[in-house]
């Protein structure tokens, strides 16, 4: 009886490692750098494709510490995109990951930059729909985020705003708060395209301490005195209390809000403001 327990025990032992180191290979695997699209690599932060499925965290390929994970219940994988699938995100859904785990995702200083590019097809027509960043309104924690639709577009030359519709946004904030003078933060880029609905399309922000620049498609999306957007004061320092990074809301009025409705098929969040080759480059890697 003792030997039949015995060996019924180490079999179950065995077992396990073998299970545990199976898995451990999946992941080398999954998340290997061999499994990297062509993307640049040097001043990479991380790579999310969403290939994984609902319920499971996702997580960066090029660093195993980036997981972001889902909030609002469970957000549901399809196999469509540009790379291993996508992630849809029904209004009111959004992932995030807290402050204390996001790493070199804290960019910050007078003389930050950034880059962020993300493949989304866009299908909820509301106002204000916050993509990818560090965006705390709520506690004047604002840093850096890629907004789609926002209201109205400002003119960097006379700081006055204007209605918009249909575009996309780079926001950039020195002081995490509103800008001087107004009620909320004014500073960002405005695209001169549309972003279109239920279409898959690649828009990137890029900040180089100087100006705010958005892409479309690998392109600039030039539009006189909004894009690029002359913004010389650096990007905020929340600190250790600053925001969490989270895909598809931001926190505002000490709530989620500004919630993205759509497929995200892939994000890249680089620590250098890419040249337009660069940028072009990536573009062609997602075609």
């Amino acid at each position: 009886m003792v030997c039949v327990k015995s060996c019924f025990s180490l079999r179950n032992i065995l077992a396990n490692i073998f299970l545990l180191l199976l898995l451990s290979f999946s992941s080398s695997v999954a998340y290997g750098e061999e499994s990297l699209p062509a993307f640049p690599q040097e001043n990479l932060i991380a790579f999310w494709d969403f290939s994984e499925k609902a319920s499971q965290p996702r997580v960066a390929k090029n660093n195993k510490s980036l997981v972001l994970h889902e909030q609002a219940g469970k957000i549901t994988y399809s196999k469509e995109g540009p790379f291993n699938g996508s992630a849809i995100i029904k209004v009111g859904q959004w992932f995030k990951i807290n402050r204390d785990k996001i790493g070199d995702l804290d960019i910050h200083g007078p003389k930050a930059k950034v880059t962020v590019i993300a493949w989304v097809k866009r299908s909820a027509k509301k106002p204000w729909q916050a993509i990818a960043g560090l965006w705390d309104e709520s506690r004047k924690k604002r840093q850096y985020c890629l907004f789609a639709n926002a209201t109205s577009a400002t003119d960097f030359r006379v700081m006055k705003r204007v209605p918009s519709k249909n575009k996309f946004q780079g926001h950039i904030s020195a002081v995490g708060g509103p800008t001087p003078g107004e009620r909320f933060c004014i500073s960002y880029a405005t695209s001169a395209t549309d972003l279109k609905r239920n279409s898959w399309e690649c828009i990137a922000l890029t900040y180089d301490g100087e100006s705010i620049k958005l892409y479309h498609n690998g392109t600039l999306s030039a539009a006189e005195g909004r894009n690029p957007f002359t913004y010389k004061k650096g990007i905020f320092n929340g600190k250790e209390e600053g925001a969490d990074f989270t895909v598809g809301s931001v926190s505002v009025k000490g709530k989620p809000y500004n919630f993205f409705g759509g497929s995200i098929a892939g994000l890249l969040v680089y620590k250098d403001a890419l040249s337009p080759e660069k940028i072009k480059e990536i573009y062609e890697v997602g075609k």
